[in-house]
């Protein structure tokens, strides 16, 4: 389960569940799920990926049909025996799933008014994250538009990037946290004096002003293996 919870899923939301022995496959000596606690109507727990051992079966099943030996010798202690295969069922689209379920997230936080409202963040880890970071301007100002065109042409040599400049900031930022964005980089009047930048975190909605020259390096260790 660790590539699992290497990628952010819960730990505490699976569960490894064994199939009972009269309900096992013919070949099989052990069938086990890796579960996730799916919460769907009429079921708790579903399956994300299954694993068989299948024992020497299905190779010996091929060699009785094709008339080829297919077992090994082990020179060491002089035996010859028929491997056994172990068979991972897994798909693509049940894990999306799974990321994504366990991803959504909803808090509150302040508008543009000042009062409290219910946001929805998907957590992703940020190697799932299908845009990495959202160049947002804070207007379509001619002096900042260009400035954010240029950096995200630029952030794009090494990552996935947006580039927003419709709407107040604040929805730029809730339709940025709904997909999975790890970082808003907003380009303001101030970019125009101070060279610098404001960073936001999707998760803690901390801001840092970073260094407009910085701002690769900057995401660079939050980004790696992305």
């Amino acid at each position: 389960m660790a590539w699992y919870t290497g990628l952010g899923i819960n730990p505490d939301r699976l569960r490894i569940y064994d199939h009972p022995k009269e309900k096992l496959s013919h070949y099989s000596k052990r069938t086990a799920d890796i579960e996730y606690k799916f919460e769907f109507a009429g079921t708790e727990w579903g399956e994300l990926e299954g694993i068989a051992n299948r024992t020497d079966f299905d190779l010996k099943a091929h060699s009785a049909a094709s008339g080829k030996d297919l077992s090994y010798f082990d020179q060491e202690k002089g035996e010859r025996w028929t491997p056994y295969v172990i068979e991972p069922a897994a798909g693509v689209d049940r894990c999306t799933l799974t990321f994504l379920m366990d991803a959504f997230t909803e808090d509150e936080a302040p508008n543009s008014k000042g009062e409290m409202e219910k946001r929805a963040v998907l957590k992703l880890d940020h190697r799932l994250a299908p845009i990495k970071a959202a160049v947002l301007p804070l207007s379509r100002n001619a002096d900042l538009s260009p400035k954010a065109r240029d950096l995200a042409a630029q952030l794009r040599k090494n990552w996935a990037i947006d580039f927003d400049d419709s709407g107040a900031i604040g929805r730029r930022y809730r339709r940025q946290d709904e997909i999975g964005t790890p970082y808003c980089i907003t380009i303001d009047f101030e970019t125009l004096e101070d060279h610098a930048v404001t960073i936001r975190d999707r998760d803690t909605m901390a801001q840092e002003r970073i260094a407009l020259d910085q701002v690769e390096a900057w995401l660079a260790p939050r980004l790696l293996g992305c």
